[in-house]
């Protein structure tokens, strides 16, 4: 199963700031496929995968059993190693404009793209669990 874990921790700068620019708790997402945790990070230097502790508390996790395991992990695999998308992240989350190229990826974007979720850079982590958990309902 494919779950979206949301970062909801005090974290650096980066990450008060996107919960300030957001108005949201979350300030950062990973798609987890067996225990393992699958995003775009900028600490980290871009796509990777990496192993992370969702019970310490400063992470919502949500299950999405809709999403295909194998779709993620093929993504992850096209993708792996991938840059970190500053531009991307400023023309999607603060200049509202869609566009990309694929090169790079973000947090949510990459999360979102590895779904299916269409128009994968115009989410951020907040608004990528919100639309999650609409789905989950179903």
């Amino acid at each position: 199963m494919v779950k979206l874990a949301l970062y909801k921790g005090r974290g650096k700068l980066g990450n008060r700031i996107t919960r300030w620019w957001t108005g949201s708790i979350y300030s950062h997402c990973e798609l987890v496929v067996c225990g393992v945790c699958l995003s775009a990070s900028f600490m980290d230097g871009g796509v990777r995968a990496k192993q992370i502790d969702l019970d310490s508390g400063h992470w919502d996790v949500i299950p999405l059993p809709w999403a295909d395991v194998a779709q993620v992990l093929a993504f992850f695999e096209q993708t792996k190693g991938r840059a970190y998308d500053w531009l991307g992240l400023f023309r999607g989350q603060l200049f509202n404009r869609g566009g990309r190229d694929g090169s790079k990826y973000f947090c949510s974007e990459w999360c979102a793209e590895a779904i299916g979720i269409p128009g994968a850079e115009m989410y951020s982590p907040a608004r990528l669990g919100e639309l999650c958990e609409v789905m989950r309902g179903r």
